[in-house]
């Protein structure tokens, strides 16, 4: 094991039980830099990056393809790599290895994705800070973490802040935990798109656009199934809409607490979930979504079926839904001072199938926006859904966690 100490200072090599240390100048932002992706790309497996406390501005992106490598600072506050001047590279950190941890840093303003991860079996994210500085908008790049076509996948006491699409974001994966980390200020906080068997719980997901999102979407390499959501405080989500036009989460209203969309057996339990301005849940169709023009396979089910939400609590929201559909809605059905109730579902199932939605939450009642019908019989009802479905299984992650 090589441990490769990175410094304004002091660079040090350990190799095959000796030490050699060597002092260098002291370094300008720019030669750590190009020592730093150096390093990277001399990286052999077992190799361990130190980057001291400091903050480190960085004008072009960093790689790594080298298996088994360990990326470590001092603390997602003390050490920083800053991309506010990036001119080159789509990402911050792209990862194309397997085995690959990153820990105890923060990456800042990048002009793409902070830390995309493509391809890789084995992936530890514990303790770093992705963030775009500033107010949010649509220049930000679209997503904090990017664990995307993985396996065995692990993102924990981490943050995610800014981010034009997805803060935490794990797409067309398998065997995934996302644990205690914290989502804020993006437009979607933690999302799980296309996955199979993913575990979600201890975060606080609060003044996103939408907190938790558990997409199921067209065209892509494997259809998601099998997520459980537990634990989490998802609570104040009303961020306004600053996605990329004609993006999936573009079309997601400011105010929704947990969307779940065309996906296929979730369990969502003990959450908190509350004072999301549009409704607290959401269960949709790809047909309410901006993929609704049918440009999907015949073998894509559009259908969210088999969704089991029990022992939450739910308070407020639902009073200010966002958009003109959603206000008149609320309007012509409750009010000038009612809300929604704390589930909306937009009504799409599929002809003859039971969708199996069963909501068990007290005090939970049902919007049918009734859509597939121009929303011709709305109604409220809690007894349609009063049904349970099988527990869902642990996600046991191949490494220890």
């Amino acid at each position: 094991m090589r441990h490769l100490l990175l410094g304004l200072s002091l660079v040090t090599l350990a190799a095959c039980g000796s030490e050699d240390t060597a002092r260098v100048a002291e370094a300008t932002d720019e030669s750590f830099q190009e020592e730093l992706q150096l390093q990277l790309l001399d990286a052999k497996p077992g190799d361990v990056i130190e980057i001291p406390a400091g903050r480190y501005a960085l004008d072009r992106g960093l790689s790594l393809t080298a298996d088994g490598v360990t990326i470590r600072g001092a603390g997602m506050e003390e050490t920083v790599l800053s991309f506010a001047g990036q001119v080159a590279g789509a990402e911050g950190l792209l990862v194309t290895a397997d085995d690959f941890t990153i820990e105890d840093m923060a990456i800042e303003d990048t002009i793409g994705d902070a830390l995309k991860i493509n391809e890789a079996d084995g992936v530890v994210i514990r303790r770093v800070r992705v963030e775009w500085t500033g107010e949010p908008k649509t220049e930000n790049g679209a997503y904090g973490f990017y664990p995307v076509q993985t396996t065995n996948v692990l993102i924990e006491d981490s943050v995610a802040i800014g981010a034009s699409d997805a803060g935490i974001y794990v797409g067309q994966s398998k065997n995934v935990v996302v644990r205690n980390n914290r989502a804020e200020r993006n437009v979607a906080g933690i999302e799980i798109e296309n996955t199979q068997d993913a575990d979600v719980y201890g975060n606080v997901a609060t003044d996103n656009t939408g907190g938790i999102l558990v997409f199921n979407m067209p065209n892509l390499s494997q259809e998601g199934g099998r997520v459980r959501i537990y634990g989490n405080e998802v609570y104040e989500n009303d961020l306004r809409n600053f996605g990329h036009p004609g993006t999936p989460v573009a079309s997601i209203p400011a105010g929704s607490g947990i969307v779940i969309n065309s996906h296929d057996d979730v369990e969502v339990f003990d959450n908190d979930i509350r004072d999301n301005r549009t409704a607290n849940v959401i269960i949709s169709s790809v047909y309410a979504s901006n993929y609704a023009d049918n440009s999907w396979s015949d073998s894509f089910d559009p259908y969210p079926e088999r969704i089991h939400f029990h022992s939450n609590r739910l308070s407020g929201g639902g009073d200010k839904p966002d958009g003109a559909e959603l206000k008149a809605l609320k309007l012509l059905k409750f009010g000038p001072g009612g809300s929604f109730p704390h589930v909306l579902w937009d009504g799409y199932a599929a002809e003859g199938r039971d969708p199996q939605i069963c909501i068990q939450d007290e005090g939970a009642k049902v919007l049918n926006a009734d859509l597939p019908n121009s929303s011709k019989n709305i109604s409220v009802e809690s007894a349609p859904f009063d049904c349970s479905l099988p527990r869902l299984k642990a996600v046991r992650l191949a490494s220890a966690e």
